[in-house]
């Protein structure tokens, strides 16, 4: 019953760290995201939490069990001879006082062996999904003398830190066996002295005999202890992570009706700064602009996968950020290079967004882009594995189930990120498609000029701030920025 409930009691409170890890992962930006490393956020709700359970079903629990079996054995030595009880006690304080001492040097050994576990896990993961760079640039030996080479700092760091663990091991049992000798010692000279009974020295032996085993298991306690310390300031760490998304509680549903958006005075630090403007319902704009430009940033606003620091996003005359994000997200579909696809089959991306969406509705966007003469292609049809990120796939093939997955539900407002980017012609008539056909309005980050052309409106931004709006005719035939822009960039964009 104790291994039972010690390990019941470890993996519940694995499971809500690990929940609350995940709520906060899910109001993380992508850009947050992409500045950790995938094994290092990995190693948090695998490795982390198994020292989090060991802590409490193998650490905490022994703990109990011991405190209680020591209390209970010296309360009822205490009643046979307290001079006996006054020698075990100390043997049992100067026993945990050494091991405490000497315990300390574990929190080290703990820190570098997970710091060793996180890099090989980091490098391992990049690895893993960006190996055909390293066999395209022929450094397969490479790579592989990195990760033997960290594999061998890991086992050195592992092998230290069972080093301390088994010398406070050994610490424990010098201890458990100086109790039983002390006891032993301590009984010959009462009876000696007439203060004590033979019968009461081999009761205090019997009784320090049961208390022993719990001592011996304290010896690992030290271990548990210290790795769930690290791994608690590790997980603190990224709960404290800056979210650039707050909810309120009780935080009314968004209603949308025309799909109108306003951008009043926004600023981001490092993106956008003090910009304004209107998307008129049902219109196509085109936001252009160099890299770094805050275009996408814009996106995420809309999105609301950021709020912004100051001004206000609004959609239909309602402020987004005090509204319910899953309502937001009801209202809004989005592509872009930030969104990949998942691991599953083509027909589970497709439905992400309405899990449970009519087949009238599926019907209707899968014909708008493409996805059932994608499906023609494959044998498994709608059943077709999806690698991590869509990898398996073409970027045409990604690009219209991104698309598929976006427009579900037919989302009033529909944010395309750079879609059109790196796509052969068959795709590419597909957003042209979705761009003649989508009913709601459309904020477009795009380079390319038919795309551009087939928009009402070019928002043009420089440096976080809107430079110049107007129809693509006007402003690319003019002298403005955009027609510099572009005039510079024309070979790129066409």
């Amino acid at each position: 019953m104790e291994r039972i409930d010690a390990e019941y009691m470890g993996q519940h409170y694995a499971s809500e760290v690990r929940i609350l890890l995940y709520d906060c992962l899910s109001f993380l930006t992508p850009r947050t995201m992409q500045k950790r490393s995938r094994g290092g956020v990995s190693l948090r709700f695998v490795g982390d939490m198994t020292s989090l359970r060991r802590w409490v079903s193998m650490g905490l629990a022994r703990i109990t069990v011991a405190g209680v079996s020591t209390v209970s054995a010296l309360m009822v030595l205490g009643m046979i001879n307290w001079q006996l009880t006054l020698t075990v006690t100390l043997s049992l304080v100067i026993g945990t006082g050494l091991t405490y001492l000497f315990g300390r040097r574990m929190r080290a050994a703990a820190i570098e062996s997970r710091r060793r576990l996180s890099n090989l896990a980091a490098n391992v993961n990049e690895k893993v999904t960006s190996i055909a760079v390293v066999q395209v640039f022929g450094q397969v030996d490479r790579e592989r003398e990195h990760i033997v080479r960290q594999g061998k700092y890991l086992q050195k760091s592992m092998v230290a830190r069972a080093r301390v663990a088994g010398q406070i091991l050994g610490i424990t049992e010098f201890s458990v066996a100086m109790t039983s000798a002390t006891t032993l010692l301590a009984g010959v000279f009462a009876v000696a002295a007439g203060t004590a009974s033979v019968g009461a020295v081999i009761a205090a032996i019997s009784i320090v005999g049961i208390l022993l085993p719990p001592l011996r298991d304290l010896g690992r306690v030290q271990e548990y202890w210290h790795g769930a310390c690290i791994a608690r300031e590790r997980i603190k760490e990224f709960l404290d992570s800056p979210s650039l998304v707050t909810q309120s509680a009780n935080a009314p549903d968004l209603t949308v009706s025309s799909g109108r958006l306003e951008f009043d005075s926004i600023s981001v630090a490092g993106g956008l700064s003090q910009l304004s403007g209107t998307v008129e319902p049902g219109t196509i704009v085109a936001v252009v602009g160099p890299n770094g430009a805050g275009k996408s940033t814009l996106l995420l606003l809309a999105a609301r996968l950021i709020d912004p620091q100051e001004g206000k996003v609004i959609l239909d005359g309602q402020n987004l950020a005090e509204h319910n994000l899953n309502s937001v997200r009801h209202a809004i579909g989005m592509a872009g290079p930030d969104l990949p696809l998942l691991r599953g089959t083509i027909d589970r991306n497709s439905r992400y967004r309405w899990r449970n969406a009519p087949d009238e509705e599926v019907a209707r966007v899968r014909a708008l882009c493409g996805i059932d003469e994608l499906l023609a292609q494959f044998p498994e049809g709608e059943k077709t594995r999806v690698a991590e990120g869509g990898l398996s796939l073409s970027v045409g093939q990604r690009q219209r189930i991104a698309l598929a997955r976006a427009l579900l539900g037919n989302p009033a407002l529909l944010l395309l990120d750079e879609v059109d980017a790196n796509l052969d012609s068959q795709a590419s008539k597909v957003i042209d498609r979705v761009l003649a056909e989508h009913q709601g309005t459309v904020l477009m980050v795009t380079h390319h000029l038919n795309h551009i052309m087939a928009a009402d409106v070019i928002w043009h931004l420089e440096a976080g701030r809107l430079l110049e709006v107007g129809p693509p005719a006007e402003l690319l035939s003019g002298n403005g920025p955009t027609a510099r822009f572009f005039g510079m960039n024309k070979s790129v964009a066409i």
